[in-house]
């Protein structure tokens, strides 16, 4: 796996909202994995769960996860990231998810009922591919 930091394409490439695919470890140490949204800052990954979900309870057993990001314009060009959930936070005022729905939606998020929790992903490696072979950015 490549070295850190990320070079300045792959970030640039992570900077946008695409789509991407988290995984995380079961207690029975299964792999589950599900889409989510996420923002990349300085070199980690900010997500945000709503509270009561399975992953949640996977990140607080187990911190181990990846990230898997897609080109929104093809799937064969893709990044991801593996490391530990650093950071889990209580987003009682909804910031966290407000900046992410925004990143994706261009709007504040509607749903003020649920609890919502900050989950900071800190990247230890990474890999990445484009149509099929490694990307080596330029």
């Amino acid at each position: 796996m490549p070295t850190l930091p990320l070079p300045a394409e792959l970030s640039e490439f992570l900077a946008r909202p695409n789509p991407a695919v988290i995984g995380t470890v079961t207690a029975s140490g299964d792999p589950r994995t599900v889409a989510t949204w996420y923002v990349w800052e300085d070199g980690r990954v900010l997500m945000n769960l709503e509270d009561g979900r399975a992953r949640l309870d996977d990140m607080r057993r187990d911190p181990r996860a990846s990230l898997t990001v897609l080109g929104d314009d093809s799937w064969y060009r893709h990044v991801t990231l593996h490391g530990r959930i650093a950071t889990l936070e209580d987003d009682s005022d909804f910031a966290g998810i407000d900046r992410l729905c925004r990143h994706y939606m261009g709007q504040a998020y509607s749903n003020r009922e649920a609890g919502r929790v900050n989950a900071w992903l800190e990247v230890e490696s990474w890999h990445a591919w484009d149509q099929g072979k490694p990307w080596k950015p330029s």
